[in-house]
């Protein structure tokens, strides 16, 4: 948000119109953080910032143009994992048990009632997923909230996020205004995740120290994440707003310049060895083996009720190759 207030403030018609920056944090530890960064910034400029719990906090104001940034906001909400059975989708859980000395697969016991979950998988740490006894309200509703879903063989695992869902809803709502609002204005969103444009099954993962962990290694101490269904995203605020993309990352930043930013960063380089390794920051952000193609950039404009077509020129960079 730095960055992007200060990129802003070079414009003189951009910092004008900028009136207020709202952050979604539920952290008090990081807003704290964030406000040591963020209101020195305030003082010279015309607008004010603000924390907000929720996205839901944030009324509606058809009167201002309104920007949402979610940058590795998605990946980061909870989800739930359900596995579509012959008597239909349901949750796989976790229970608790001895730690395990390695990775082994067990079997249900034999002499257990029909009604108790069977042990999927023990990953060494105390912590084991289990395979529901039976489909439940949750898992079938999760299973039947989206088209995609029904064509899927049984045996499927899905990792499906009711929050994401709500809250990609709820930026449709804050982007589209009251149409029938005599000054409505619609506003815009950039989603940047890890990701594509489907479901995934097993892409839940933990880092620690920058590396990747047993997503079950010392809870509350990692940095746990999911890839991102955009399509899913797409499904829930679609009716509300329009989304362009998903691009990948690469093609985002290609398209918006890249190339000129990295060439006047080296100019101004002291050396050369700051200027080679702005070139090699700039292309491990676009490296279609790594960091350019695992991330993806959705675009949303509150359009739906505007009149005609966005042109080619409004939708860029969200256009076709």
């Amino acid at each position: 948000m730095a960055d992007i207030l200060r990129t802003l403030s070079q414009f003189a018609i951009a910092r004008s119109a900028i009136r207020e920056v709202h952050l979604i944090e539920t952290s008090e530890a990081l807003k704290t953080a964030q406000k040591d960064v963020l209101e020195p910034a305030d003082k010279p400029r015309t607008w004010t910032t603000h924390w907000l719990d929720s996205l839901d906090d944030l009324p509606p104001d058809n009167e201002k143009f309104t920007i949402i940034v979610a940058h590795e906001f998605f990946d980061a909400l909870p989800f739930h994992l359900i596995q579509k059975c012959d008597d239909g989708w349901r949750e796989v859980l976790l229970t608790s048990g001895p730690d395990q000395s390695s990775k082994t697969v067990l079997r249900a016991d034999p002499s257990a009632p029909p009604s108790a979950p069977r042990i999927l998988e023990s990953t060494g740490a105390r912590f084991h997923r289990v395979l529901a006894p039976a489909p439940s309200a949750v898992s079938n509703l999760l299973g039947g909230s989206s088209k995609r879903f029904a064509a899927l063989p049984v045996g499927t695992q899905l990792e499906v996020s009711p929050s994401a869902f709500k809250i990609a809803r709820r930026v449709g709502e804050l982007l589209a205004g009251d149409p029938a609002a005599p000054r409505a204005v619609p506003g815009c969103a950039l989603v940047v995740d890890y990701g594509g444009e489907k479901s995934f099954s097993n892409s839940f993962r933990a880092f620690k120290d920058h590396k990747i962990v047993d997503v079950f290694h010392r809870p509350g101490e990692c940095d746990l994440t999911t890839n991102v269904d955009f399509a899913y995203l797409k499904e829930a605020l679609s009716d509300l707003a329009t989304p362009h993309g998903p691009i990948p990352q690469a093609t985002f930043l290609e398209r918006m310049g890249l190339a000129l930013r990295v060439e006047a960063l080296k100019k101004a380089a002291a050396d050369d060895q700051r200027r080679a390794d702005i070139e090699r920051a700039a292309k491990r952000l676009t490296d279609r083996t790594g960091m350019g193609s695992q991330y993806q950039v959705l675009g949303v404009t509150g359009a739906k009720h505007a009149e005609g077509e966005l042109t080619p020129e409004q939708r860029w960079p969200f256009v076709q190759a």
